[in-house]
């Protein structure tokens, strides 16, 4: 028997879509004579025809994968998507050495292994990106005998 008149009047009565309509099987003659809203709404009362629950999305699958990336899984090349500039920006990765560089320049200026002069000097090529790591910067002090 053909019920798609009565599902599109239940669902729009139940404010739900045509496939979240059920109807109980045993009951599909009765429901095949219901052809206005009002014997179909008739139906919904008596527990006929309902609205199926709206189903959801399960996150079990997300959150595992979650844990997994959080113990350092999953991160082979394969799942890399995107440049490497991408994933670790040039900003970042300046803001990163640089910052490692000043705060060594402190502890050193600090340490008095260093004379104020000698700080802004290695401070402006740090700046001029003379330097890509805190180990460059300190062989080149040693080298050019800028430490005290």
């Amino acid at each position: 028997m053909n019920l798609t008149t009565q599902k599109r009047l239940a669902a729009s009565i139940l404010k739900v879509g045509v496939n979240r309509v059920w109807i109980d099987p045993e009951e599909i003659e009765e429901v095949s004579r219901a052809i206005t809203r009002d014997s179909v709404r008739q139906l919904i009362d008596q527990g006929i025809i309902k609205a199926k629950p709206e189903t959801g999305i399960s996150s079990y699958r997300s959150k595992k994968i979650k844990q997994q990336k959080a113990k350092g899984r999953r991160k082979g090349r394969g799942s890399i998507k995107g440049a490497k500039k991408a994933r670790n920006p040039k900003k970042k990765v300046w803001m990163r050495t640089i910052r490692a560089l000043r705060g060594e320049l402190k502890d050193m200026r600090d340490a008095d292994q260093i004379d104020p002069t000698t700080y802004r000097k290695l401070y402006k090529m740090a700046k001029g990106g003379a330097f890509k790591s805190k180990s460059y910067m300190k062989s080149y002090a040693r080298d050019h005998e800028l430490l005290k």
